[in-house]
């Protein structure tokens, strides 16, 4: 008969305890290998050990018990890029945690802004129907406070991108602080879903301005970049099957541009939609200059080109329409919406 060891026995060499194996029993997760019928206690082999670890290891993880259970029946590689894939999630999550925390922390020890207070927007927008769709259900706007960029679709998509549009441009009126805006934009976006019809959505990708600070909110694949002491910053991350598979390292860039999935978003703003959108506070220095844009110019143009136009032409206006006409060039497959916006001190 094979070694076997108790159940203490065996918790102690693969740091489990008793607990942890008589649930994972139960949940048919690590069986013990024998089973006394009369006192129920529970015996291991000694072969289980390496599975035991590995469970142990992918607990220390954070994986969930449902999901270790589906590493531990795979081979070796594919059982990897699980690993893999689960741990871009935590990353990305971690770093939307992290952002609330540098928000509140500065919150809290920050009383005035005093370099950023007499700032303002000089912005432009413009939306294009492109060349081949026969109608544009984007939405671009901009106003002294709030920038935005929304790409509706389904047959309702045009309303869908307005209704998303108005429901913050109701904000610009609204006294606003850095404290309370996030919980402000989330609950317009929230309210302009449910007046969407059911067959329709859109995405968004907007900056309103505080006074002090830019607050973004974004969901799906609109883009929001940063021009910035001539760099140029993507400070959104899409919403989309393409974007997923790069982030667990499952498809690079370049097979990215022709995946066959590139436009199938993973979130959106719809009646049915239960996933929040990303929003966070972003500084603001002078001399920056923000894009926003549907995925009709980020498809098409690639990120160097971008660079140079929003380098390259003094005023918002004239970048907007360079924007436009560099997708139109590209062949125009779909609206192209851009917003141009420079960080001034106020009277410049």
């Amino acid at each position: 008969m094979e070694d076997m060891l108790t159940i203490g026995a065996f918790a102690r060499a693969c740091r489990l305890s008793p607990k942890a194996l008589r649930l994972y029993d139960e949940l048919d997760l690590l069986r013990p290998a024998r089973v006394d019928p009369e006192t129920g206690y529970r015996h291991y082999a000694l072969a289980q050990l390496e599975r035991a670890r590995l469970v142990a290891w992918l607990r220390r993880i954070g994986l969930p018990l449902a999901r270790i259970r589906e590493v531990c029946a795979l081979a070796p590689e594919e059982a990897a890029r699980e690993i893999r894939a689960y741990w871009a999630g935590v990353e990305a999550e971690t770093a939307v945690r992290r952002d609330l925390a540098e928000f509140l922390i500065d919150q809290l020890t920050t009383t005035s802004r005093k370099d950023t207070t007499m700032l303002e927007l000089r912005h432009s927008a413009h939306s294009d129907r492109g060349l081949v769709r026969p109608a544009n259900q984007d939405t671009a706007y901009a106003g002294t406070r709030l920038l935005a960029v929304a790409d509706g679709y389904g047959p309702e998509g045009g309303p869908a991108s307005n209704a998303a549009v108005a429901a913050l441009r109701r904000l610009e009126t609204t006294d606003l602080s850095a404290g309370n805006v996030l919980n402000l934009l989330e609950e317009a976006l929230q309210e302009a879903a449910h007046g969407m019809t059911q067959d329709a959505g859109t995405t968004l990708t907007a900056l309103l301005w505080t006074g002090s600070r830019l607050a973004l909110v974004h969901i799906g694949d609109s883009r929001a970049y940063l021009l910035r002491d001539g760099g140029l910053f993507r400070i959104t991350h899409d919403h989309t099957v393409v974007q997923s598979l790069m982030d667990e390292g499952r498809l690079t860039p370049e097979e990215a541009l022709t995946h066959p999935q590139r436009a199938l978003l993973l979130k959106a703003l719809s009646p049915t939609a239960t996933e929040p959108p990303d929003l966070r506070l972003q500084d603001a220095v002078p001399g920056d200059r923000y894009l926003l844009c549907s995925d009709g110019l980020s498809t098409v143009v690639p990120d160097a080109r971008i660079r140079d136009i929003l380098t390259t032409p003094p005023d918002p206006d004239t970048a907007v329409r360079s924007l436009i006409t560099a997708a139109n060039e590209a062949g125009g497959p779909d609206n192209v919406s851009c917003v141009v916006a420079d960080v001034v001190e106020r009277g410049d």
